[in-house]
C-alpha cells in the first residue's frame, strides 16, 4: 500500500526539445514505481504524454512535467508550458471534438476521458514567475489497490 507521508512532489524542467516528451514519460515510470504507484503508470503516461506533446507542438519555450499526489488519493500530473492560452476542454466548457477525418486534436479529449478531474491555470508574470500556463489532470489510485 503506498502512502503519500511524508508527501513528495516532482518537477522536471524540460527543453523544447523533440526528446523531451520521451525523457519526462521515462521520468514519470521511475517515480510512480519508486512510489509503489506501478499500476497507475499506464494512465498517468498517457495523461502526461497527451499533455507533453501539446506543450511540444505548441509553444516555442521550455515546459515542465509535475507530478504530485493530492490528499483524495489521486495523482496530479501537471505540465507547465510559457503560452498562456488554455485550450479548449481546460476552460470549463465542454470538449468539442475534431472532424472524423482530421490527423489530429484528439489528445486532450483522451485526457478528459482517462482522468478523474482536469484543470488549468494561467499564470501571471510576477516576480520569478514565468507566466504560461499549467494544464493538470488528477487519476485516482485508490480504487487500484
Amino acid at each position: 500500500m503506498s502512502t503519500v507521508s511524508p508527501p513528495w512532489a516532482y518537477a522536471l524542467q524540460l527543453p523544447h526539445d523533440p526528446r523531451a516528451p520521451g525523457v519526462a514519460r521515462a521520468t514519470l515510470r521511475a517515480v510512480l514505481g519508486a512510489h509503489g504507484l506501478a499500476e497507475l503508470v499506464p494512465t498517468a503516461e498517457l495523461v502526461a504524454a497527451e499533455l507533453l506533446a501539446n506543450a511540444q507542438l505548441h509553444t516555442a519555450g521550455p515546459y515542465a512535467l509535475r507530478l504530485r499526489p493530492m490528499e483524495s488519493g489521486r495523482l496530479r500530473v501537471a505540465v507547465w508550458d510559457t503560452d498562456p492560452r488554455v485550450p479548449p476542454g481546460f476552460r470549463g466548457e465542454p470538449a468539442v471534438g475534431p472532424p472524423d477525418d482530421a490527423e489530429g486534436g484528439r489528445g486532450l479529449r483522451l485526457v478528459r476521458a482517462c482522468a478523474d478531474a482536469v484543470g488549468a491555470s494561467a499564470l501571471r508574470e510576477l516576480g520569478a514567475s514565468k507566466g504560461g500556463k499549467l494544464l493538470w489532470a488528477e487519476c485516482q489510485w485508490g480504487a487500484l489497490q
